[in-house]
C-alpha cells in the first residue's frame, strides 16, 4: 500500500477519534489549527447537513480533504478527491462516497 495512502488513513483515524474525545495527536495540529474554517466550508457546501449530524467517519474524511485542498495545497486536486473517495469506500457507508464527492465537488466549483 502506498505510504501516502497509509498516512491519510492514520490521519482519518486520528480525526475520527478526535471527534469523540478531543484529545489532540501532534500529527493533527496543522489540521486542527484550521478546523473552524474547515467546518465552515463543510457547512457552506453541505448546508442541509450540520457537522454534528454528519457521520463521524465522513466528517473526518471531509476535514482531511478540505484541509489538503484549502491549506496544504501540495497535491493535485484530483488526487485529493480520488483519495477521499477511496477512503470513503474503505471506511464509510454505501452512500459516503457520493456525499463526500458532492461536497468536495461543490467546494472546487466555487474555489477554482
Amino acid at each position: 500500500m502506498d505510504k501516502r495512502h497509509q498516512h491519510r488513513i492514520k490521519l482519518v483515524q486520528d480525526l475520527f477519534a478526535y471527534s469523540f474525545n478531543k484529545q489532540k495527536e501532534s500529527a493533527l495540529d496543522p489540521i486542527l489549527a484550521h478546523l473552524k474554517k474547515i467546518d465552515k466550508a463543510i457547512e457552506q457546501y453541505a448546508p442541509r447537513y450540520p457537522t454534528d449530524k454528519i457521520a463521524k467517519i465522513d466528517l473526518a474524511i471531509l476535514r482531511l480533504s478540505i484541509y489538503e485542498i484549502m491549506f496544504e495545497k501540495k497535491n493535485p486536486l484530483k488526487v485529493v478527491i480520488d483519495e477521499a473517495i477511496i477512503l470513503s469506500k474503505e471506511f464509510g457507508t454505501e452512500k459516503s462516497y457520493a456525499f463526500i464527492n458532492g461536497v468536495l465537488g461543490a467546494l472546487l466549483k466555487n474555489t477554482t
